[in-house]
């Protein structure tokens, strides 16, 4: 053996320093690449055992395919989703910046409702062979894609199927149960108006009602039939300056529900509303500051005071609804107008090419990590000979083996000394 020969082995097992290297605590680059090239083979095989099991896998594994819908959400929406993300949030959304009419869709698409309209129209509990419908629904969201782009707004909802045909079904059926189920919802302004007009009249009809009986069973009680076409005039008039001012009350009301302070439209009624308190307040200050507007001088006898308030609560009952029922069916108008219409732009159809698993990222990515730990590994293996060639460090890897056997003893209770 020639004398560079034994320097070469001798650096190789660490038994002599070469010349030139720095010393014991210092790690050069040389010092590293010597590893690597001392370690190629387990490099290798270990990188291409890695990288030909998943490629095996891959081919395995059964063939996921995606087909996906795209939706444009309607635009009259607008308002009404942020009023309903408002209610939801506590006022909290109107301040969050990307949010579009899309989000609330996307949202009811994903909610139980949609969920289990799809799953009984394809039988999903069968094709994923489970029988909770908790966990229907979770398979089903496993494999539901649906997002909102913050940019244009337009929705696309995808499906991961094995069947490709499939998979374009159960996405074109999310659009038909979210039109269902939206169109069974007040998500327009319009809507909500009409919606809130409606109790507001139930509540005054049952109150019309009301009056009116108790004004006819007085008038058969007394006798009295008439107040007389001055006194009726008055009556009138009070009547329905009260029931205008009921009526842009709740129309004030109905407003807030979705839209702010600021709207303009909420200004306007609230200047009407100060108009028209402005005008009662004058009326019966005319009457007499601090009297009754009916009886201002005193002296009317009781029965027929009692009649004439009677007859006033018919007819502010009387006017307050056919107030409201002109702004309901200004409301209805409004929803058919701004109908919220679901467009469909592209239809789901069965794809042709498999949507994963992507072989060859997956191969790629597993050479990658087989090449990073078969170099962990070499580095350990360098160690480990180091260290058995060490004395003292021999001597520690020895106690750690003694320490780390696993034996029948370690089990067992050991009985106190007495």
């Amino acid at each position: 053996m020639t004398d560079e020969e034994r320097e070469v082995r001798e650096i190789e097992y660490g038994s002599a320093p070469a010349r030139g290297m720095p010393d014991d605590d210092e790690i050069s680059l040389l010092d590293l690449a010597l590893v690597l090239v001392k370690r190629k083979k387990l490099i290798f095989w270990m990188t291409f055992v890695l990288a030909f099991l998943v490629a095996i896998y891959s081919l395995v594994t059964p063939k996921i395919y995606r087909a996906e819908t795209r939706l444009l959400p309607p635009k009259s929406a607008e308002v009404g989703a942020s009023a309903l993300l408002d209610m939801a949030t506590g006022g909290a959304a109107s301040a969050l910046a990307g949010k579009t009419p899309g989000d609330l869709y996307v949202g009811i698409a994903k909610g139980r409702t949609v969920m289990d309209a799809v799953i009984g129209k394809f039988k999903l509990g069968e094709v994923y062979e489970i029988d909770n419908p908790d966990r229907i629904r979770a398979a089903l969201s496993a494999n539901l894609e649906a997002k909102s782009d913050l940019k244009t707004g337009i929705i696309s909802i995808a499906i991961l199927d094995r069947d490709p045909a499939r998979a374009a079904n159960v996405a074109n059926g999310f659009v038909e149960a979210l039109k269902d189920v939206t169109s069974g919802l007040a998500i327009s302004e319009s809507a909500q108006k009409r919606l809130y007009y409606e109790s507001q009249i139930k509540d005054v009809q049952a109150s019309l009602q009301k009056a009116e009986n108790d004004l006819k069973s007085y008038q058969e009680r007394t006798g009295i039939q008439e107040a007389g076409s001055q006194t009726g005039a008055l009556i009138g008039t009070l009547a329905s300056l009260r029931a205008q001012v009921t009526a842009k009350e709740v129309q004030l009301r109905a407003l807030r529900a979705y839209a702010t302070g600021q709207n303009p439209e909420v200004k306007k009624v609230q200047n009407e509303l100060a108009a028209l308190y402005a005008q009662l307040e004058k009326l019966e200050a005319g009457q007499g500051s601090g009297m009754d507007p009916l009886n201002p001088a005193g002296g009317m006898p009781q029965a027929r005071l009692e009649y004439m308030r009677l007859l006033r609560e018919a007819k502010f009952n009387e006017y307050l609804y056919g107030l409201l029922q002109k702004q309901f069916e200004m409301a209805k108008l409004g929803e058919v107008k701004d109908a919220a219409v679901i467009q469909v732009i592209d239809e789901a159809v069965p794809p042709q090419v498999r949507f994963k698993p992507k072989r060859t990222l997956m191969v790629m990515l597993a050479a990658v990590l087989g090449f990073f730990l078969s170099i962990f590994a070499a580095f350990f293996l360098e160690f480990l000979e180091n260290a058995r060639r060490d004395p003292e460090s021999a001597a520690k890897l020895a106690a750690f083996k003694k320490y780390a056997r696993i034996t029948k003893d370690d089990f067992r209770l050991k009985s106190p000394r007495t």
